[in-house]
């Protein structure tokens, strides 16, 4: 599984550097991505991307980005995950940005180490319960 996030990954740099002004090459050494993992926080920020890491230990709030594709890799811990549906109540905390309380008629996602699930831009997410800890990479493709 991570031979086939890896090498997604490189092939949406390849895309995404042929079309924007991304850097050729950003590095993040293992410290900063251990930091990144442990407390949540940005690893690299580019005009078309960003990529993160981050730690939960327990469930958040509904989101939809308007102009923002998350694909997340879990590295560790589990969580249950909804997408799709219907938010509720949500409400606009940032351009482009909503946040709201539940998810009607979405899919249900339990996710474990190794996974690797993508959110298009518009669409409903939640991390709804996570027993213990999860921690896991965002890579965040920007639309123009």
């Amino acid at each position: 599984m991570k031979l086939l996030f890896t090498t997604a990954l490189f092939a949406t740099f390849a895309v995404l550097r042929t079309s924007a002004q991304t850097p050729a090459v950003t590095y993040a050494d293992h410290d900063k991505v251990a930091a990144a993992l442990a407390n949540g926080g940005s690893l690299i920020t580019a005009p078309n991307l960003t990529v993160s890491g981050a730690h939960r230990t327990g469930p958040g709030q509904v989101e939809v980005h308007e102009t923002e594709t998350d694909v997340l890799y879990v590295i560790e811990g589990d969580a249950t995950f909804v997408t799709g549906g219907t938010m509720v109540g949500g409400k606009l905390t940032r351009p482009g940005q909503l946040l709201g309380s539940d998810i009607q008629g979405g899919v249900t996602h339990h996710l474990t180490k190794g996974d690797v699930i993508t959110i298009q831009a518009g669409t409903p997410h939640w991390f709804k319960e996570v027993p213990k800890s999860v921690n896991y990479f965002v890579v965040k493709v920007l639309k123009p």
